[in-house]
């Protein structure tokens, strides 16, 4: 089964919760996100956080990919049959594949601040560790303890200590993340992960034979 966004809420009543998943009912040390952190809904002018992707911009299909690093079926999906996308289709340009967050928890979205830490060059790489190593990061339950291990994840990656600091302390950066969330999730009716929109028509978790039957569908071969 699918992880489900809340009461099939987008914004998980960010504003009734006063968007405690982003600042932490007990923060790590370290990690002070910003207790003002407000959401913004999908017709604000706020700022938004730029896409990740991967392939030809110019392919006849765009597959948009809402995922949370906290998801199991999301790991799932990039320990397996992503591996099979991006050799089939965006490596050989039939697609263009964006890839978008969503942030269930805290824990979600400092994953996300820290895969961007690297910038878009090193984003896909960062996240496939954070993929990788879910369970490991996660195995504590423990807000302290999860900052410490994203950050020990970070110099993995080769990030500097004082770069991961900045990124994960940025508390800007993780309120345009969960406005740019609002929004674009709002805009495609997006309620479970992993979710995929094929060419602006949405789709669930799906077998990788499904996707392909999707993708064929939308003019990818």
């Amino acid at each position: 089964m699918n992880r489900f966004i809340a009461s099939g809420v987008v914004v998980i009543a960010l504003a009734a919760v006063g968007l405690w998943w982003v600042v932490g009912r007990a923060p790590a040390p370290g990690l002070d996100l910003g207790a003002t952190a407000v959401a913004q809904d999908a017709g604000s002018d706020g700022p938004l956080i730029e896409d990740m992707a991967l392939g030809n911009p110019d392919a006849a299909v765009t597959v948009i990919e809402y995922a949370s690093f906290t998801c199991p079926h999301c790991r799932a999906f990039h320990q397996g049959p992503f591996k099979s996308l991006k050799a089939d289709y965006i490596d050989t340009g039939k697609i263009y594949f964006v890839y978008r967050e969503v942030y269930f928890d805290q824990f979600g979205l400092w994953a996300g601040m820290l895969a961007r830490c690297g910038g878009a060059d090193r984003y896909f790489g960062i996240a496939d560790l954070l993929f990788q190593n879910q369970s490991k990061w996660m195995a504590s339950g423990d807000p302290t303890g999860i900052a410490a291990a994203l950050r020990r994840l970070g110099k993995t990656a080769g990030l500097g200590e004082d770069q991961i600091n900045a990124c994960l302390q940025n508390g800007d950066s993780a309120e345009a993340m969960v406005a740019t969330y609002q929004a674009n999730a709002t805009a495609d009716g997006v309620r479970s992960t992993p979710s995929f929109v094929i060419n602006g028509k949405l789709h669930q978790n799906m077998s990788y034979a499904e996707l392909k039957s999707a993708l064929r569908d939308a003019g990818a071969e």
